[in-house]
């Protein structure tokens, strides 16, 4: 689905991507993918009406939200945290073409880049998952929409749509430094003693007897894990998502000296 105020956009969105007959490739499973359909099933010129058709519709896998709304930069906000609040599984897309450009000047640059950064990390906090530009080089394209459903549908946790949003880029960036990684998972320490073992090299067999735990039970560990990460059930799968979380750091790790 999708919400702008602005009608030419929802009309030239919906056109392309359902005429076109859109696919992406989704995971199914372990390394198993497949292509699927994306179409849009409605569009709304504002937030009420968006939520108003929720309460009677089958929920959508994604929203496109508008980020300004009847001259309000930052409208797109209040639907976003309204949206995932009522329905955390859907994963929100702002849609804007507001941080399209390179800054003209270096005059109040640093000022223009935090105030830039402080509406990305806002939206994230809110439940936006992805940023995508309404502008495409050579005319409209839905493909940077097309981009970041299929960068979502890998388990990516954000996606910034580049490099048309070069002033978003390095906004969120810079943001993404000073609050560091936020980790919404948590491991208790023989997860985390896992996670490392798993990182040096060690197989199933090898953790069970450093941890003095059964085969079976260590599989059950790794496999919970790989359900609250949302991944793969594969070691190399759960550490890279470790290590992007926080939750193991690399100089923690004490690989395996090779046979």
């Amino acid at each position: 689905m999708m919400v702008d105020d602005e009608p030419l956009i929802r009309k030239a969105v919906t056109m392309e991507m359902n005429q076109r007959g859109a696919e992406v490739e989704c995971h199914t499973g372990d390394f198993a993918t497949e292509l699927r359909r994306v179409e849009m099933v409605d569009t709304f010129a504002s937030g009420p009406n968006l939520m108003a058709a929720l309460e009677n519709a089958e929920v959508p896998d994604y929203v496109l939200v508008d980020m300004e709304f009847q001259g309000e930069p930052t409208g797109g906000l209040l639907i976003t945290r309204r949206l995932h609040e009522r329905y955390p599984s859907i994963k929100i897309i702002i849609f804007s073409g507001r941080f399209d450009n390179p800054l003209a000047s270096e005059e109040n640059r640093a000022q223009r880049i935090n105030e830039i950064g402080a509406v990305v990390m806002e939206a994230l906090r809110l439940g936006a998952s992805a940023f995508v530009s309404k502008n495409a080089a050579g005319g409209f394209s839905i493909e940077n929409i097309l981009r970041a459903i299929a960068c979502l549908e890998r388990g990516e946790q954000f996606y910034f749509n580049y490099p048309v949003m070069l002033t978003l880029k390095e906004a969120a960036e810079k943001w993404f430094d000073l609050v560091g990684p936020q980790a919404s998972i948590e491991v208790t320490d023989a997860e985390r003693q896992l996670l490392l073992l798993e990182a040096a090299g060690c197989t199933a067999s090898e953790i069970s007897n450093r941890l003095g735990e059964s085969d079976k039970a260590i599989q059950e560990h790794q496999k919970d894990l790989s359900q609250r990460f949302d991944i793969v059930n594969k070691s190399a799968a759960r550490v890279a998502k470790a290590l992007s979380l926080g939750l193991i750091s690399p100089g923690d790790i004490h690989f395996l000296p090779r046979n």
